[in-house]
């Protein structure tokens, strides 16, 4: 690929016995500050990660309870 007019000056100002431009740049334009607004494909996979955990399981999460009445001759 070629390289930029900009690339080329810095080249030259190096070569020249200059500072290197790229070594005055912030820590910070490394860092990706980009908010992602939607789930990426990973958070919806790692998002359905432990729903199907049993598959042998038949359970649908529904309990029973029974409600017994006292005999009459109890009370």
């Amino acid at each position: 690929m070629s390289r930029s007019k900009a690339q080329k000056v810095r080249q030259k100002q190096i070569r020249e016995g200059r500072m290197d431009p790229a070594k005055l740049r912030s820590p910070y334009t490394e860092l990706d500050l980009q908010t992602r607004k939607t789930k990426t494909k990973k958070d919806h996979l790692y998002r359905m990660k432990h729903q199907n955990r049993y598959p042998d399981h038949q359970g649908d999460g529904s309990f029973l309870c029974l409600f017994l009445e006292k005999p009459h001759y109890l009370l």
